[in-house]
Formats: C-alpha cells, sequence, structure tokens
C-alpha cells in the first residue's frame, strides 16, 4: 500500500531573515497574499498549459483593468515578455527604437537582438523618457533597406532612472508612433508604482492612449515568479500563442502563474504593494537630502532612490547593506525599496549612510 501524501518536509531555510537591503525590489520575498494565493491553486489536477481556470478567469480580471479586447499571456520573467511582446509587433527585419537606458537593451543579455532577431535602435535621454522629438532620431528610413526598419517604439513605465512618463507624455508617443506607422510597446515591469505615483488606474496611460502591447510586470510587485504580454490592441499583433511557445515562455503548470497575477489584481494588492514601495523611497530619499555629501540625481517618483556619493563610502556602507552602483566610475549608486521595506530598514539604513559618511 501507498502512503498517503502528507506535508513533511526536509527543506531548511539558508539564510537569515532579519537581512535586510536595497540592491533590487526582486530581492523581497513573495507577498502572503500570493503565497496564500498559490496554496489555494495547488490542490487536485488543472488542465495544463492555459487551458486551466485560473487563467480562464485571469482574463476578466485584466478585461476590468485593460478594457474588454486585452487579453493576458502569463510568461516566467520580464525578458521573456519584453522579447515575446516585440516579436509579436515586428517583421523579421523590424527594428524596435528605445532609449539607450532601457532595460531591454542594458539588462536582457542581448536577448531582443540574439533570441527575437530584432535591431534595437537607441536614443539618449536626460532622466530615461523617450519624446517624439527623441524617437525622430531613429525613426527613419523605411525604405532604405540597408537600415532596420523602425516599426516598434518601446518605453518603460515607470523607467529605469526611476522617473515616470504622465499620461500626456504616453499619448504624445503613442499618437506620433501610430503617425508614423510604428507601433507602441510598454515595458510595465513597474506598471504598480508608476500608475501609483500617478494616482492614476494602469489604463489611464495604456490602453486608453493607445498602446497596442503592455509587459506586465509582477514579481517585483509581490509575485514569486511570473509576468504577462497583455494584448492591449489584437490588430497589432500576430500568432502570439505560437511566438509565446517558441520563446520557451508558455509554463505547462500556468495556473501558478495565473494564480499569482489574480492575486495581486483582483483587487488592490497590486496597488497597496506599489504605493508602499513608493512611500519608502520618498522616506529614503527626505533622510538623504538632509545629508552633506550625498546628491540624487533623478527626481524620485517611484520606489527607486539614485544618488552620488564618495566611492569609498559606498563600498563600505555596502559591507552592511547590499545595493548596486548604477555607474561605479562616477560614483553613481542606485537604492531600490519593495513591498517589505520598512520604515526601520529605512532608518537603519540612513543611520548606517550617516555614520560612514562622518567617517
Amino acid at each position: 500500500m501507498t502512503a498517503a501524501l502528507g506535508p513533511r518536509t526536509d527543506a531548511r531555510r539558508h539564510h537569515d531573515p532579519s537581512v535586510r537591503g536595497f540592491a533590487s525590489d526582486n530581492y523581497a520575498g513573495a507577498h502572503p497574499e500570493v503565497l496564500a494565493a498559490l496554496a489555494l491553486a495547488n490542490e487536485g489536477h488543472q488542465v495544463a498549459y492555459g487551458e486551466d481556470q485560473y487563467t480562464d478567469h485571469l482574463q476578466r480580471i485584466v478585461h476590468s483593468h485593460f478594457g474588454p479586447n486585452a487579453e493576458a499571456f502569463p510568461v516566467f520573467n520580464g525578458t521573456g515578455a519584453n522579447v515575446t511582446a516585440l516579436q509579436a509587433l515586428t517583421d523579421r527585419w523590424g527594428a524596435v527604437v528605445c532609449a539607450e537606458s532601457a532595460h531591454i537593451n542594458v539588462d536582457e543579455g542581448g536577448a531582443p537582438e540574439r533570441m527575437g532577431g530584432l535591431k534595437l535602435l537607441t536614443v539618449p535621454t536626460p532622466d530615461g523618457k523617450l519624446t517624439p522629438e527623441l524617437i525622430d532620431r531613429q525613426a527613419w528610413g523605411w525604405e532604405d533597406e540597408h537600415r532596420a526598419m523602425p516599426q516598434v517604439v518601446s518605453i518603460t513605465q515607470n523607467t529605469e532612472l526611476g522617473t515616470v512618463y504622465t499620461v500626456d507624455e504616453i499619448r504624445a508617443i503613442v499618437e506620433h508612433a501610430h503617425a508614423k506607422g510604428m507601433k507602441v510597446h510598454l515595458d510595465g515591469a513597474r506598471i504598480a508604482n508608476a500608475a501609483a505615483s500617478l494616482d492614476v488606474p494602469m489604463r489611464a496611460f495604456t490602453n486608453a492612449v493607445g498602446v497596442d502591447v503592455l509587459s506586465y510586470g509582477g514579481t517585483k510587485n509581490g509575485m514569486v515568479f511570473g509576468e504577462a504580454v497583455i494584448v492591449l490592441n489584437p490588430d497589432a499583433v500576430s500568432h502570439m500563442k505560437h511566438l509565446r511557445k517558441l520563446s520557451m515562455q508558455l509554463a505547462s503548470k500556468m495556473r501558478f502563474v495565473s494564480v499569482q497575477l489574480e492575486a495581486l489584481l483582483a483587487k488592490d494588492l497590486w496597488l497597496r504593494n506599489a504605493r508602499h514601495s513608493n512611500a519608502m523611497a520618498q522616506r529614503l530619499a527626505a533622510g538623504v537630502r538632509a545629508l552633506d555629501g550625498v546628491e540624487i540625481l533623478y527626481p524620485v517618483q517611484a520606489n527607486a532612490v539614485f544618488a552620488r556619493l564618495p566611492h569609498e563610502v559606498s563600498r563600505r556602507l555596502q559591507e552592511r547593506f547590499r545595493f548596486y552602483f548604477w555607474d561605479e566610475a562616477a560614483g553613481d549608486v542606485r537604492w531600490m525599496c519593495a513591498f517589505d521595506t520598512t520604515e526601520d530598514d529605512v532608518d537603519a539604513f540612513l543611520q548606517a549612510l550617516k555614520e560612514e559618511l562622518a567617517r
């Protein structure tokens, strides 16, 4: 007779949960409500590859946020979401206009170009944000067979520098791109933080202003893993289901991605988490502004603080709290707050920073 399956486990904790850092919102664990949703979906059998009831229900939730034409395609990670989305928007000879600082250009290991077969046409920006005028630096030469054809504008909301596009700024980009026959992709790895910062629904700067496809980010906002490609304009894409599989982003047990997205989006967890991480960044920025020897580099509009301080101070501080250099040669660093960052975390970091500046 086979013994019944039980809750016994030999797993042990291998880290100190009291250790906190400001390196990335990816360092945070999962929100308890997300973990509860995973446990809820875990019992029994469900059809694989997205034919499960959780993925079906997710579509109705996505409609409530992004309109009745929106369709969500859950994927494993943000790079996979971006590469799959951009492939769906381009021809084989197509190119994507993006900011020089864009995640697809800087932090995805060349995946859009190597795996997606895309050409990225980058534009330097002072604050991470594109404008119609900046787009025009690369949006030309459609009939020139010697040049990759600009077909998509990709923007990040909020940007990699922690700045947030206004609704009107995105509307102007979309109208400009569409007038040139180009489509618009929005990398929304931290879309919840942007919506919380602007105090508007996510639809206000996505489907309502004509964005064609959205990469929706959940991992940085409390999920264990998983994101989604959300098609807002079905006429802008082709063969999304096939591209997701081809891009190695089709989860067999998709219910475990979909139920996490449901936990975030069904009510207001996505917004509560984002408002909290944004508030912690504001608390951190306020404390930093009171210190001599530290310069905040960009407006603090979401959950990131970019600062410049003496290199040796950062090195000593990194021995106490984990964070990354953004530009080590210049002494620029990035401090990220997460949904589980506490006021005590921020205050302890500020005290450590004061002590290292005084040394």
